[in-house]
Order: C-alpha cells, then sequence, then structure tokens
C-alpha cells in the first residue's frame, strides 16, 4: 500500500511536496503559485458564470411557460369544442363515452377524460393548459433527478472487506436541471407549428399531450417500485403498467406507436441474458406496457366507432406508390422539424447540465455524480434512440396518411408523441458531451478554452429562449383578442336565445388552424354548425 502524505491544518505545502524536493521554502517558485493561483481564480469564476446562464435560461423558459399557462384563461370554444360541449352536458360523461365508442372513433379513454374535463362547461378546458405544464415540468425534472442520482459503480477491488458502504449520493445541480427542463418544456409547447392546439385547445392536449404526462409519471411510478425492493411493489408497478397501457391504447393512436417502439426496444435490451440488468423486472414491466397498448389499441380498432370513421375516409389500399409518398411526407415533416433551429437549446442546455455535473466532480462531490453504464450498453443507449424516434415517426405518419390523406402529415399536433422523445434525447446528448467537456477542460490552465465553451452553448441556450418569445407573443394576441370577440357574440346570441329566438347568427372566430361553425359548404355537412346550434339550443345557426 503507498503512503500518501497529508498535510496538517495550516500546512501550506501540496502533499508530495517532499518527493518534490520543495521543502516548503515561501521563497522558491513564487511566480509559478502565482500563475496557478490565477489560473484557479479564473477557472472559479467561470463556474460562477453556469450557473447565472443557466438561471438566466430557467427564468425566460420559465415566465413563458407562465405565460402560456395564463392563457388558459381565455381559451373559449372552437371546433371540436362545441360537440364536446352539448354531449358531456346532455350525455353526462357516461353518455358521451359510449357515443365515442358506437358512433365516432372508439376512442373510448379519450371519450371519459372529454366527458369529465368539459361537464362544467368550458373551466375544466382553461385549467388544463396549467395542469399540463405543471405536470409535464414536474414529471420531467423527478425523472432527470432519479437519473442523475444513479449510485455510481465504483470498482475497488483493492477495498477490504471492512471499506465503508458508498455514500449517499448528492443531488444533481438545481438550477442547471430547471433550466433543461424548463426549456425542454417551453420547445415542446412553443416551437412546433400548432402551439394552440399543443396547449390551448382541449380536444388536442387530451389525445396528444396528456398522454406523454400520463407515461412519464407511470416511469417514475415503476423506477420507485424498482428502488424500493418490495416484490408487492414490483408487482403492482407491472399491473398498473398493463392497465396504464389499456387505457392509453383507447386514447391516442399516435402516443401508442411510440411508445410501444420505445417499450419493446427496452424490453428487449433488458433482458437478463445480455447481462445489463440483474432481474426481469424492468423486460417485465415493458412487455405488460405492450400488452395494454396492444389491447386498447384492438379494443379501439374493432370498435363500432372506428369502423364508422374508417368508412368515411376509406385508407387507400398499400403499394409501392403509397409508401413511397408516406416517405416523402416522412421527409417533408422532417425538413420541418429541422427548419426550427430553436430546438437546439435542448442541446446547449444539456451542455450546460453536464458541465455542471463536471464541475461538482471537481469539487470533490463524485459521490454525486451518476455512473456511467457498461460500455455496450451505453454505446446502444446512446445510438438506438434516435432511430427508434424516426421509426416511430414513420408509422405516425402513415397512420395520418391513412385517416386524413396527404395532409395528414401536416397536422403538427400529433407530432408531440415523437418529439418529446426527441427533446429529451438532445438533453440527454448534450448533458453526456457537457460532462466530457468540463472534464477534458477542467486543468485550471485551460479557462480560455472553457470560457468559449460556455459562451457558444449559453448563446445558443439563451437564444433559443429568446426565439420563442414571438410565438408566445403572437399566441397571447390572437388567444385574447379572440377571447373577446368570442364573449362579446356570445353575450348577444344568448340574449336573443333568451328572447326566443330559435335561429341566431354566429360569426365564425378563427383560431389555430382549426375549423369553426358554418365552414362546410351545405349545412348537413357542417358538423360543427350544429354543434353549436346543439349548444345554444336553436335551431340553426347563421352567418350575420
Amino acid at each position: 500500500m503507498s503512503r500518501t502524505t497529508i498535510s496538517e491544518p495550516g500546512d501550506a505545502r501540496m502533499p508530495n511536496d517532499e518527493q518534490n524536493g520543495n521543502d516548503g521554502d515561501p521563497g522558491q517558485d513564487t511566480g509559478g503559485a502565482e500563475e496557478r493561483g490565477d489560473a484557479v481564480g479564473r477557472r472559479e469564476g467561470l463556474r460562477q458564470v453556469l450557473p447565472w446562464i443557466s438561471l438566466l435560461v430557467a427564468a425566460g423558459a420559465g415566465a413563458l411557460l407562465s405565460v402560456g399557462a395564463f392563457l388558459g384563461v381565455y381559451v373559449r370554444p372552437t371546433s371540436d369544442d362545441w360537440c364536446a360541449l352539448w354531449k358531456a352536458r346532455d350525455m353526462g360523461v357516461l353518455g358521451i363515452t359510449s357515443d365515442f365508442y358506437r358512433t365516432q372513433n372508439g376512442r373510448v379513454t379519450n371519450a371519459f377524460l372529454t366527458g369529465l374535463l368539459y361537464s362544467d362547461d368550458m373551466r375544466g378546458p382553461k385549467l388544463l393548459p396549467a395542469f399540463l405544464i405543471l405536470t409535464l415540468g414536474a414529471g420531467l425534472f423527478l425523472l432527470a433527478r432519479t437519473a442523475l442520482r444513479s449510485p455510481r459503480r465504483a470498482a475497488r477491488a483493492d477495498a477490504g472487506p471492512a471499506a465503508p458502504a458508498p455514500a449517499r449520493p448528492a443531488e444533481p445541480p438545481t438550477v442547471p436541471l430547471v433550466a433543461a427542463v424548463a426549456l425542454v418544456t417551453a420547445l415542446l409547447f412553443f416551437a412546433g407549428t400548432r402551439s394552440y392546439q399543443v396547449l390551448l385547445w382541449a380536444p388536442a392536449t387530451i389525445s396528444h399531450t396528456l398522454p406523454s404526462v400520463i407515461g412519464i409519471w407511470t416511469v417514475l411510478g415503476a423506477v420507485r417500485a424498482a428502488r424500493s425492493g418490495l416484490r408487492w411493489a414490483r408487482a403492482a408497478a407491472v399491473g398498473a403498467a398493463l392497465l396504464v397501457g389499456v387505457a392509453l391504447g383507447m386514447l391516442s393512436e399516435p402516443f401508442t406507436l411510440v411508445a410501444g417502439v420505445f417499450s419493446a426496444a427496452v424490453a428487449v435490451l433488458c433482458l437478463p441474458r445480455f447481462g445489463w440488468t440483474r432481474d426481469r423486472y424492468v423486460s417485465t414491466w415493458c412487455a405488460a406496457a405492450c400488452l395494454g397498448l396492444l389491447t386498447g389499441l384492438v379494443l379501439l380498432y374493432t370498435s363500432p366507432g372506428a369502423r364508422w370513421r374508417r368508412s368515411q375516409h376509406p385508407p387507400e389500399p398499400l403499394s409501392a406508390a403509397t409508401v413511397g409518398e408516406t416517405f416523402h411526407d416522412w421527409w417533408r415533416l422532417w425538413q420541418t422539424i429541422g427548419g426550427q433551429w430553436a430546438y437546439l437549446g435542448a442541446l446547449a442546455v444539456g451542455v450546460l447540465l453536464g458541465m455542471a455535473l463536471a464541475a461538482r466532480q471537481e469539487d470533490g462531490a463524485r459521490r454525486g455524480a451518476p455512473a456511467l453504464p457498461p460500455h455496450a450498453l451505453f454505446r446502444v443507449a446512446v445510438l438506438l434512440p434516435l432511430p427508434l424516434i424516426g421509426l416511430a415517426s414513420l408509422g405516425v405518419v402513415f397512420g395520418l396518411r391513412s385517416g386524413y390523406g396527404d395532409t395528414g402529415w401536416t397536422y403538427g399536433r400529433t407530432w408531440t408523441s415523437f418529439l418529446l422523445p426527441l427533446l429529451i434525447t438532445l438533453c440527454a446528448y448534450g448533458a453526456w458531451g457537457g460532462r466530457l467537456l468540463g472534464r477534458r477542460l477542467a486543468s485550471p490552465l485551460r479557462p480560455a478554452a472553457r470560457a468559449a465553451v460556455l459562451v457558444a452553448v449559453g448563446t445558443v441556450a439563451v437564444g433559443s429562449t429568446a426565439a420563442l418569445v414571438q410565438p408566445v407573443r403572437a399566441l397571447t394576441t390572437s388567444t385574447v383578442a379572440r377571447s373577446v370577440a368570442w364573449d362579446r357574440q356570445n353575450a348577444r346570441i344568448r340574449g336573443e336565445v333568451a328572447a326566443g329566438a330559435r335561429e341566431v347568427a354566429y360569426g365564425p372566430l378563427l383560431i389555430g388552424g382549426l375549423t369553426e361553425p358554418l365552414f362546410a359548404s351545405s349545412y348537413e355537412r357542417d358538423w360543427a354548425a350544429r354543434c353549436t346550434a346543439t349548444y345554444y339550443g336553436v335551431n340553426r345557426i347563421r352567418r350575420p
């Protein structure tokens, strides 16, 4: 065993001064000491800059999300809202659920949640945006903190039987973690092509945003059960995965496809035969989730409502031309996503988080640093997510084309199911790269390189946040202006109905690329107009 000289308190010498021939004389090598001191000071200054950059990103993204949550107060009915409002009022929760299953689309879970949400007129849809932002942000924060607090697999070959147990992992850096979560959430809601639909329009958020929130919290429950070490907790988590999978299968077809692809891949990778897991818990949980998703999707697909919907829009027969057009639509979709440079903010804020983790290691907090998995598993974890996202998005595009024709790929609200995994993956790549950069640039003699990296990634992260200001401003202006006009028109219609009118004038108020009443060429085909008339209790509506 080698002997390490430990300096006593107040001793200014380095631990190995004697071996280096330095007897501690203050007069020796004063220039080198000063140089090292200056370098250390510059390094410490850079360390203090990183939290401030993260705080700026967190504050900016948090402010944008606060505006989005508050905009729920100004949400007013449009498109599918009209039908959901009168059905929830007149049929009740179970009635609208039966109606969806028998005559609409077969989405039982979707109908049940719709009935609950609209049971008190528009109060539920007004509160839903704030609920989505809070639950998604909290879920991502807890999931990231859980991953970053994974105990290190320290190889201690020379440790004897009396070696102390590893200390409890320290908490990851809070401010960079909050910044990463806030920016990823803001990018999901505001950087796409259909911000209003993804956040403020309840029929779309129930179908395409809420499933991701449910999925994240279900995964958190599974992780908590795994770490508890209790057999009954693991069994309960597997049963919950099955039940939640069935519910999600009858809630959203795009999310079912994306979640199924990822669950199947993880189930195979985590089989004990590969040596990356100690038992079958993860594979069993993923298999239960896949079985539940498949069961729910089968129940949806075979429902009378789904059969009726397919009869209205018969899918094109599968052919080489259809496959080629699907790939073309898929390529255009990713061109659209790639054209939004603000998504690079997820990568940049991940780098900030990774550098903060590396800085903690430099400060001696190695016990709190997350361990990297075995090399083979790590390579798979790095290389596999993007191909899985590409495959899942291709399946979503194929389904959209089958259901909505050659414009189906433009329905940006359905992109949420694979956009969230993409943003999480980019942030994780950034954190991994930032951790490596932070360790490589840890030398006190490399402050310039470290400053250059901080300036570059900080500029991208802050710029990405700033790029969302204009979309949020436009969303705020259109939403508030429409609410004022809608309230004025609603008061007039209510007054006319109270006076006994059986036909009222309604002026369409377009927002978010959604359908408004009186859009069709004939009143018989205008489902939105008929639902609006039923909601107001009149026979017919007409243009002013």
